[in-house]
């Protein structure tokens, strides 16, 4: 008699345990993939900031790299070298002028506090403000509230101003902290610059193959990208320097206090839809009325709404507006939130992020429509 062959499993069978092993290797594959990707993540993440700094900057200087390209032969190493060169010495000698003079006059700022406490001379200030018609209702209602809790209203102003003045002051350690942490992020930024340089254009192909979405699709993500980046870098930031320049001529020529200091607090403002650079002039304008000078304070006004304002009502709709379809509203919320979840870089980063989530929504609706 012939030995009987070993029964084959059922046919079925074979197949369900082959597709069990592939569910097996795929799970683990994803799952060493995300752990790679959450590595690699911890790894960088020290150094997020100065890499996405480095890529804004490329993107901004990248048309003059490619005239400086021509112009040098294509010598990669040379033309990186020159052109990171350049963004050192037109970011720093700018910057460090800035901050020169935003140093000086927040210790003059400083200073001129402390003296005006020690003298009395901002409790007479207090005083005289609360003389005036517009005022005097509130200090009245105010003094009458402090009465009958047993609190003195300009003992309690000045107590607090006297602990912030000195809070500040003594914050000295901290200020060298963050100059030695600015010093190092900006020594990654400009590494990670010069090779965005040498080899942005191999980069940009090898992560425009990686993204894993149609060509059609693929394209409308990196000009939506490319839209909200020229419209946020080159039309945000030209914004900003005449926003904050005009602010800032205003305050001089009106003898209003530390009046780069408040021109640069308006030019970081105007990055933000809502509000903006009203937020610094529209109070400064309000305490000229108080101090019943009523001159400065409309010639301020004026200068606010049709000034300062008009060039965000003229550029801005030509810069961003026409080329990215964000509502206002989600505008302002992204970078605020951007700046709170990332810092500085925020302002670009966060209304980045919300273009690519509406930009995802338009094509999951677009490929409805057409499986429709």
């Amino acid at each position: 008699m012939r030995p009987k062959e070993p029964q084959q499993p059922p046919q079925g069978e074979s197949f369900k345990v082959n597709m069990k092993r592939e569910h097996i290797f795929l799970i683990f594959a994803l799952f060493v993939t995300l752990l790679c990707f959450y590595l690699l993540y911890k790894i960088l993440s020290p150094f997020l900031a100065s890499i996405l700094w480095a890529i804004l900057l490329a993107i901004v200087f990248y048309p003059l790299f490619q005239r400086l390209q021509r112009i040098l032969n294509k010598r990669e190493f040379l033309s990186a070298m020159a052109m990171t060169i350049f963004v050192v010495l037109a970011i720093i000698l700018p910057s460090s002028l800035l901050m020169v003079s935003l140093a000086n006059e927040a210790v003059d700022t400083y200073h001129r506090l402390d003296e005006m406490i020690k003298t009395g001379q901002l409790q007479a200030y207090v005083e005289e403000l609360g003389q005036k018609p517009l005022l005097n209702w509130i200090w009245v209602r105010l003094k009458q509230y402090f009465s009958d809790s047993g609190m003195d209203p300009p003992g309690f102003l000045l107590k607090n101003l006297k602990e912030i003045s000195s809070f500040l002051f003594n914050q000295t350690s901290t200020v060298l902290k963050g100059i030695s942490t600015f010093v190092a992020g900006f020594f990654f930024t400009l590494l990670s610059l010069y090779y965005l340089f040498k080899d942005g254009d191999h980069l940009f192909k090898k992560f425009k193959e990686i993204i894993p979405v149609p060509a059609k699709e693929k394209n409308l993500l990196l000009l939506r990208f490319k839209d909200m980046v020229y419209a946020t870098i080159y039309g945000g930031i030209l914004i900003a320097i005449i926003q904050g320049s005009l602010g800032g001529l205003a305050f001089w020529a009106l003898g209003i206090h530390s009046p780069v200091l408040w021109g640069t607090a308006m030019a970081f403002l105007s990055f933000i839809p809502i509000g903006g650079t009203a937020l610094i002039w529209g109070p400064a304008t309000l305490v000229l009325f108080i101090q019943a000078d009523f001159l400065r304070g409309l010639i301020l006004l004026a200068i606010g709404l049709f000034g300062i304002s008009m060039v965000d009502n003229l550029l801005r709709p030509y810069f961003i507006s026409s080329r990215t379809n964000i509502h206002p509203l989600l505008l302002f919320f992204a970078v605020l939130g951007g700046i709170q979840a990332f810092g500085l870089i925020g302002i670009v980063v966060g209304p980045l992020i919300a273009t690519l989530c509406l930009t995802l929504i338009e094509i999951y609706i677009q490929g409805g429509k057409l499986a429709e």
